[in-house]
């Protein structure tokens, strides 16, 4: 099954998508309280409504915590000059940055960057999960694109500042993860600029597999269904060309994973921050 997030008077509520229609099920927090349940009510449901008549937010609460991984690519951290890490490089993003598919990115830095990567949302409760159990603890996923904000990213060794510019988390609807089965096997992501091809990989090439992330997390922070985690970005990222190819204004960005779907972002003007 898919879904989406939609906005209903201010309050987002979570919306199973069936083709072109789509039907409410929860509010996104109740939603998240037992996914699980309620994926089981969807399936029942009639979807009536029109996708294109509702206003699409991510399919995210606003207490998820959104954990993302740098370096798992071994080929990124290469192209970046770091060591592959020993354990899992974490940083956080904050839920006010994300963004749907077609929503726009206001350049609010010269050296604004692209990072196409797999999301992963938790559907248990996980604490000191193996990571099969965590793995298995998995309510679906998405395609995920950590755009990042190169200058503020490097002034500082946190990234905090870079990785949580205003509308910078760009993700797409989510997937079950009985469709998606086990990203191990290898999903096919690309990242698109104006059309062309700048990253294509697999999530195979992960150097932490998603059971591996979630049970490293769950050892030391329980996770709760509703988290995210970004799985981490492979190589071809735009500052580490020669020369760098960075996103300007009336650029589109797209990130696409196999069995998982697309998330598409137009560039626009710093002035249009508000929008």
């Amino acid at each position: 099954m898919k879904f989406i997030g939609i906005d209903v008077d201010g309050r987002t509520v979570i919306a199973v998508v069936k083709g072109d229609r789509v039907a409410p099920v929860a509010d996104a927090e109740r939603f998240y309280s037992d996914p699980a349940h309620w994926a089981e009510v969807a399936e029942s449901l009639e979807a009536t409504q029109d996708r294109a008549s509702v206003r699409e937010v991510p399919a995210a609460w606003a207490g998820a915590r959104v954990l993302c991984v740098g370096l798992n690519y071994k080929a990124h951290a290469a192209e970046g000059g770091f060591t592959p890490p020993e354990y899992p490089a974490i940083f956080g993003r904050w839920t006010r940055s994300l963004i749907c598919s077609g929503d726009s990115v206001p350049a609010l830095d010269d050296r604004l960057d692209w990072e196409g990567e797999l999301v992963a949302i938790v559907g248990t409760r996980l604490a000191d999960a193996s990571p099969a159990e965590a793995l298995e603890g998995v309510f679906g996923y998405a395609a995920f694109n950590d755009i990042s904000a190169r200058t503020f990213q490097r002034h500082t060794h946190q990234w905090t500042p870079g990785k949580n510019m205003d509308r910078s988390g760009a993700m797409s609807d989510v997937v079950t993860a009985d469709e998606v089965g086990d990203p191990g096997r290898g999903l096919k992501l690309e990242t698109r600029l104006n059309g062309d091809v700048m990253q294509s990989a697999t999530t195979a090439d992960m150097i932490f597999g998603v059971g591996e992330i979630l049970s490293y997390l769950s050892r030391i922070m329980t996770l709760y269904p509703g988290d995210i985690v970004v799985t981490g970005t492979p190589e071809g990222v735009g500052y580490a060309r020669n020369p760098p190819i960075l996103m300007k204004p009336g650029d589109e960005i797209e990130v696409t994973i196999e069995g998982v779907g697309s998330v598409r972002n137009p560039i626009v003007p710093a002035s249009e921050r508000a929008g």
